[in-house]
């Protein structure tokens, strides 16, 4: 028998709002030994995260908990703050959802994990630079010898996440507790970091509490799953038995709302070849630069890229982070200038149209963000933030503009009440939901969605997507869907257009994209995605590592 890392027993987790205390986590029980790894799934709010924080006293001053958590046989609830200090990072380490707030922006990412090894070894300077220099290598950041002078904000999303992962690694300790690891990562650098957490599991015999959304990294990575729903603890057993046999009906709900690659219906195209409509979006031979800044030489970020889109059909644009995905969409409707090509939203030239035109031709076009919570305004109610293209483009104002804020939220199928709620208020899900009925406030010609599921737990997304679907059939709307996750654009597209490094490699319909890929780089995209079933993720995992030899 391995030795026993953690033992969860009787936990509970309370939190103290407006007089009243409120369960998070009720009476879980687990035990995780070394070199094993268990995830605990479930949607936002079932208390997952809590969980993983209470292990080692990291909840907010509001919460109380109670029970017994035992990391290698020593109580950690209500041990001494030295005490704490001892098994944070050395014996317990975690891996946070978003490394660019967890990491501290003012040090280098070699301070950093070189800060974690003096803080627990007798260790010199120059000693702890070797070991940090050791541990970038590790985890395959590239130019490690650079990068450990590297600030946060100058690295990729899957650097910064792998930067994470080495100093949460630097003292091989017994428990890593890995929140949402993969969250906002591409396929491909997601299925890099599984590969490297799996490969430091084996190598340092550690425990794993993996704690995800995703059942596609579940399937790849778990050995027992513990299922949760408003903190309570509804299925726990092996991952064979989960994703083979769930037993209780929230488990087979979750299940069934993961989207599954090559399961999707086809989706018709709105028009014959024959007989095309005129597109609403037409990019030709566009070039996108980033000009010169300081030190930092111009970077060209799209070249010569062609694309159309016409009404009532929906794109799925593809690729890796820096691949030119997002460039692409902000360009589109006018929010980032152009170095030559030609822009055509329903037949009106923006390529190098004033902020006069764009006001106009913004009118046709709405765009949907990554992050509703950072895209709406804090300070306005959410019927503010939907009415106010509206009240802007002067359409309506007073009764007639509450009207139709209200049958937007109607659309979004968000009740009436919350147009006096405030974005904090509300979930991410709904969250996305007042993006979208901010975005079609002017029921424009063309939507930009980019990466709005990309946070989304797999029930809600599943939720999203059917609105999405079926607004866009009501309304036959042009949408350019820019997305990491296959899965989603299997789902949604009629086409998929594929990037790389700025370039378009491929561009077809959905099925002779994820079906008959032909560019060597579509067929690794697709073979990095996770799948929701253990046996088939493992042939897929060595069909994977043996195309990447």
């Amino acid at each position: 028998m391995s030795e026993q890392v953690l033992k969860i027993s009787e936990f509970n987790v309370d939190f103290w709002v407006d007089g009243v205390w409120y369960p998070a986590v009720i009476d879980m029980n687990l035990e995780l030994n070394a070199g094993k790894v268990t995830a605990i799934v479930g949607e936002s709010g079932s208390g997952k995260s809590t969980t993983a924080l209470g292990l080692m006293s990291l909840l907010a001053s509001n919460a109380r908990m109670s029970g017994s958590v035992q990391v290698k046989q020593e109580e950690m609830l209500n041990a001494a703050a030295s005490t704490l200090r001892k098994y944070r990072g050395r014996e317990v380490a975690y891996i946070f959802q978003e490394p660019m707030t967890a990491l501290n922006p003012v040090y280098t990412i070699g301070f950093q994990i070189m800060e974690t090894l003096r803080n627990h070894f007798d260790m010199g300077p120059h000693q702890a630079h070797a070991r940090a220099l050791e541990l970038i290598t590790m985890v395959d950041i590239p130019e490690p010898e650079k990068s450990i002078n590297k600030y946060p904000h100058q690295l990729s999303g899957g650097q910064r996440q792998r930067a994470m992962i080495a100093q949460a690694l630097a003292c091989d300790p017994g428990l890593l507790v890995a929140d949402e690891p993969t969250t906002a990562l591409d396929v491909t650098v997601q299925a890099e970091i599984l590969d490297l957490m799996r490969g430091l599991k084996d190598k340092l015999n550690s425990a794993i509490l993996l704690i995800t959304h995703d059942m596609g990294v579940v399937a790849d990575m778990a050995d027992e799953i513990l299922v949760m729903k408003d903190g309570i603890t509804v299925e726990h057993g092996s991952a064979d038995q989960i994703f083979n046999r769930p037993q209780h009906p929230y488990t087979q709900q979750l299940l069934a709302a993961v989207p599954k690659l090559g399961s999707s219906k086809k989706r018709v195209l709105p028009y014959s070849e024959s007989d095309k409509p005129q597109a609403v979006l037409k990019l030709s031979d566009v070039t996108i630069e980033y000009p010169k800044r300081g030190r930092i030489p111009a970077f060209v970020a799209v070249k010569n890229f062609n694309l159309e889109i016409y009404p009532g059909e929906i794109v799925g644009l593809v690729g890796e982070s820096g691949s030119g995905k997002t460039t692409v969409g902000r360009a589109a409707i006018g929010l980032l200038p152009i170095k030559s090509g030609r822009i055509e939203i329903v037949g009106k030239d923006i390529s190098h149209a004033t902020q006069k035109d764009l006001f106009s031709i913004r009118r046709h076009t709405g765009i949907v963000f990554q992050d509703p919570a950072s895209s709406l305004n804090p300070r306005l109610p959410i019927g503010e933030s939907i009415g106010e293209p509206i009240f802007l483009a002067k359409i309506a104002k007073g009764a007639d503009l509450a009207h139709m804020i209200e049958n937007l939220l109607d659309q979004v199928e968000l009740p009436r009440s919350y147009r006096n709620r405030y974005p904090h208020e509300l979930s991410g899900g709904q969250r996305q939901r007042v993006g979208i009925a901010r975005a079609l406030a002017l029921t424009p010609d063309l939507l930009i969605a980019d990466e709005p599921t990309s946070a989304l737990d797999v029930s809600v997304q599943a939720r999203f997507l059917d609105l999405l679907t079926e607004l866009q059939e009501k309304l036959k709307f042009a949408c350019l869907f820019i997305s990491h996750d296959l899965a989603v654009v299997d789902i949604l597209a009629h086409r998929i257009a594929v990037m790389q490094n700025g370039l378009l490699v491929e561009e077809g319909d959905r099925d002779a994209i994820l079906l008959h890929p032909k560019n060597d780089y579509t067929r690794r995209l697709i073979s990095a995605v996770p799948v929701p079933d253990p046996a088939e993720q493992r042939i897929r995992r060595e069909a994977r590592l043996a195309l990447k030899k």
